[in-house]
This record gives structure tokens, C-alpha cells and sequence, in this order.
């Protein structure tokens, strides 16, 4: 059985009398905050603001610490599912004109500019240390009203649904990141960064046409472990209730429930290639529909550069913005491609190291700016080898390469590296060479182990010599 708070006067009920209740003084008119902390208070009325077509509504209670003036904070724990009402007051829209069903895109976003910029990293540790987890879902058995609950595997801070306006809709959601994971040090929730629970909604369009935009609100949250924000809120409630009456009225009147804030949409991703899926991102523990995926991506993939492979592609200072965002996803710069988004190759190319470093941070900056350049890799060690004529039967053939000097680089510094790459060289089976030896002092013969290998010096040459044995059949390398 699912528990409705009361609703205050301004929260309208749909038809037929779908959310009853007296009207609580509990809950304030909402704000017209901005979603990015650092913007400006901009053209906030003095009267009461008018009521917009929808209001969503959290049924958690928000903190009594916090200022006038300032927006909302609630805290949430981990994993608890949370109930959000939909409510649409359609006598102040169009009703003839409402579609029967809306689409809905419910985030857990940074609220700091800081770590907007950096989000996609953000997201992309958090899922490598929480393999198979997601940052929100809904709880779908809870839900009321919600229709085709979609989870998105490549965004695992964002779900989707449909819902009817003219019908009661309740949406319960579950956050499993804590404040404190993306904050340096971890000690604590209550260090922890501020996120941002925003719902767009959409008109859904025929025709392939991108979804007309109708309505964004938001929220403030931190995300605590199990009960930790029953602790915090007491915290607060009681650092309130010591200071003195003439220091309270600083602090805003505590809520039973959060009211959504108006705020500009959600900035989509732009249009171009994606990076393919990690087998990570689609696990998902709840039974939720799965987007398909032509629906999330339709780009080819992207190649990784390689240490021993390829060069890396230069950037073409005449690239167009959609071929120099192709380049940024084959070079795994995705995450920066939001950012970059009007950027011409000739754009990207007058831009200085320490521009990128602005743009990216110290280690992708770097990375970038070194692509960019195209700055060769330095292998750990490179090794100069020829091969031995042959004089005896049963040995392998001469080769046309004999006597010649041919470069070899490693990078592991192990025997096997070396072996494969010898193999590979001498045009041999690597499945049988079953020994590796070094000639040492006097013609011994030494064993080459990756320690052995660690202790080459850099740019050594080397005559490999073939020998053939039978008992196993292969052949063992002699470096001499």
C-alpha cells in the first residue's frame, strides 16, 4: 500500500479527484533556482510565481540547515526506494491538445560546474569500481502509472518512462552512488557533493522528430549510506535548535517533502558516433526494458591505440566539427566531445597544452595535446637481432633477411614477450620454441627468464641461432 503525504494548495489534483488531502503549510513555493550553482539569480519575481502545467513532487523531507534564499537540500540513503509524484494540472494547459501520454528522463547529475566538466570520467570510475551496478533505477513493482520503464545500459545515471497525465502517476527511484564517492577524500557523507535529481519531460513527436521539450525541474540531493540520512537530518535539526531564535529565522522552515524546482533541460549529448558498450554497463540486476541496441548507438567502433600497432591518425587541421568529433571518439576522447562540440580540426589544433589542460585536466589534457602532435611512443626496450644462416640439414631454412639487423620492442620486458616477437622475426611456430637462451661468459648458455630480459641493456644487438630438437620436436634460441 503506498503512502501519499498532503499536498499543498498550489499542487492541483488531476481528474476525478486523484490525489485528495488538505493543503499543508509545510511545503514552500518552489524557487526558480538555476540547475548550475554558479549562475546568477536572474529575473526571480516578488509575487508568488504562477503555477506551471507540471510539478513533481519527492516525499522525502528536506534539511532545516539550510539558508534563505538558497536552494533545497534533501538527503536520500543508498539503495531506498523513494516515492516522486507526478502531478499535471491540465486546466492551465491546453487539454484538447495534451497528448495521452508524456515521456519522462529522470538523471542523478553533478550539481558543481566542476565536476560537470568532468562527468563522463566520473561516471566511467564509478563503474569500473561498481562493475554491474547502476546509479539510479526504478523500482518498478512499487511504481504507479508508469509505463515502459526503460534503462538506459550506456547511461547509468539516467532512466526513461512514459506516463498519462490525466492518471495518478507514481514513480519510486533508487540511488546506489553516495555522495562521497566522488569526492577525493572519503570520509564521511556529509563532505560529500552535492547531486542533482532533474526530470525532463517530452511530448512525444511522430515522424523520427526529436520529442518537443515541455518541462524541467530539479532538485538537490546527497545520497548517504543505509540510515545515514536519518542521522544527518537529526544532526541538523539539532544545530538549528541551538542557535539562538534571532539566528534561526536565517534558516529556512523544513519540509515533509521536496518540491521540484523549475530549471533550464538537461543538455543532450551531442549527435555523432558513441564509443561501443562496455559488457559492464549492460548488467543490470532489475527487470526493467532494455533499450535495443540500434536504438542507443548506430556509429562503428572506435580503435584503441595500440602500443606496437599503427601510428595514431593525425588530426586534419580542415576536418569538419562532425569529423574532428569522430576523431575525439577513435581516440577515446569521448567524454570531452560535449564540450568540444563546435570545435573545427583547426580549432583543436591552435589550442596550447595548457589550454587542454583547462579543458580536459592534467592527464587527458596531456594525452589530448600529445595525439594531437602525434609524439611517438618510447618503447622500455629495444632490442637489434639477425638471424644465423643455416649450415646444417634439418634446420630451417636460410631466410633472404639473414645477416640483416631487424629492430625489436618491447614493452612487458617478460621472456615470452621476447619469445613471441623472436618467433615472429624468425618466422617460426611460437608453440615451438620451448627454450630461450642468452650466451653468457664463456659460451654458457643461460636461460633467459624476465628477469634476465629486465637486465638487457637498451639497444643491444644480438645473432639469433636456430637449433632443432627432437624430443620434444621444436626448436630452442640461442641469443648470441
Amino acid at each position: 500500500m503506498l503512502f501519499w503525504h498532503n499536498q499543498p494548495e498550489h499542487l492541483w489534483p488531476s481528474p476525478g479527484e486523484l490525489y485528495p488531502g488538505p493543503p499543508s503549510s509545510l511545503l514552500r513555493e518552489p524557487l526558480p533556482l538555476p540547475y548550475l550553482k554558479q549562475e546568477e539569480l536572474l529575473n526571480i519575481p516578488s509575487a508568488d510565481p504562477p503555477c506551471s502545467v507540471f510539478q513533481y513532487v519527492l516525499c522525502a523531507a528536506t534539511s532545516p540547515a539550510v539558508k534563505q534564499q538558497e536552494e533545497t537540500l534533501t538527503y536520500l540513503n543508498q539503495g531506498q526506494s523513494y516515492e516522486v509524484q507526478m502531478l499535471c494540472n491540465p486546466k492551465l494547459g491546453d487539454a484538447a491538445q495534451c497528448p495521452r501520454l508524456l515521456k519522462s528522463v529522470v538523471r542523478v547529475v553533478f550539481h558543481d560546474r566542476r565536476l560537470q566538466y568532468t562527468e563522463q570520467q566520473q561516471l566511467d570510475g564509478w563503474r569500473w569500481s561498481r562493475p554491474g551496478d547502476r546509479i539510479l533505477d526504478i523500482d518498478v513493482p512499487l511504481s504507479v502509472g508508469v509505463i515502459e520503464p526503460q534503462v538506459l545500459p550506456s547511461q547509468l545515471n539516467t532512466v526513461e518512462f512514459h506516463w498519462d497525465p490525466t492518471k495518478k502517476t507514481s514513480l519510486f527511484l533508487q540511488v546506489h552512488c553516495i555522495s562521497t564517492e566522488f569526492t577525493p577524500r572519503k570520509k564521511g557523507g556529509e563532505k560529500g557533493v552535492p547531486l542533482r535529481l532533474q526530470i525532463d519531460t517530452f511530448k512525444p513527436s511522430d515522424k523520427e522528430l526529436p520529442p518537443e521539450h515541455l518541462h524541467s525541474a530539479g532538485c538537490l540531493i546527497k545520497v548517504f549510506k543505509p540510515k545515514g540520512a536519518d542521522r544527518k537530518l537529526k544532526t541538523d535539526r539539532e544545530k538549528v535548535e541551538k542557535q539562538p531564535l534571532h539566528e534561526r529565522d536565517k534558516y529556512q522552515v523544513a519540509c515533509e517533502s521536496t518540491v521540484f524546482m523549475e530549471c533550464s533541460p538537461w543538455p543532450e549529448p551531442t549527435a555523432g558516433p558513441h564509443p561501443p558498450l562496455s559488457p559492464l554497463a549492460l548488467t543490470t540486476p532489475h527487470s526493467c526494458k532494455l533499450l535495443s541496441p540500434e536504438r542507443l548507438c548506430s556509429s562503428p567502433p572506435f580503435t584503441l591505440d595500440t602500443v606496437g600497432g599503427s601510428p595514431a591518425e593525425d588530426l586534419n587541421p580542415g576536418a569538419s566539427i562532425p569529423e574532428t568529433q569522430q576523431w575525439l571518439h577513435r581516440h577515446r576522447f569521448s567524454s570531452y566531445c560535449r564540450m568540444l562540440a563546435n570545435f573545427t580540426g583547426t580549432d583543436l589544433l591552435k589550442l596550447t597544452r595548457q589550454d587542454l589542460i583547462q579543458i580536459c585536466g592534467a592527464a587527458d589534457g596531456i594525452r589530448l595535446f600529445n595525439t594531437l602532435r602525434a609524439r611517438p611512443i618510447r618503447h622500455r626496450l629495444t632490442l637489434y637481432v639477425a638471424q644465423e644462416a643455416s649450415r646444417q640439414e634439418n634446420e630451417v631454412s636460410k631466410n633472404s633477411d639473414s645477416g640483416f639487423y631487424q629492430e625489436i620492442s618491447l614493452d612487458e620486458l617478460s621472456a615470452t614477450e621476447l619469445m613471441g616477437k623472436l618467433a615472429e622475426l624468425l618466422a617460426l611456430p611460437a608453440n615451438q620454441i620451448h627454450r630461450l637462451f642468452h650466451q653468457g661468459p664463456g659460451g654458457i648458455l643461460i636461460l633467459l627468464s624476465d628477469q634476465v630480459v629486465q637486465n638487457l641493456k637498451d639497444e643491444s644487438y644480438f645473432v639469433a641461432v636456430v637449433k632443432k630438437v627432437q624430443n620434444p620436436d621444436g626448436y630452442y634460441l640461442v641469443l648470441t
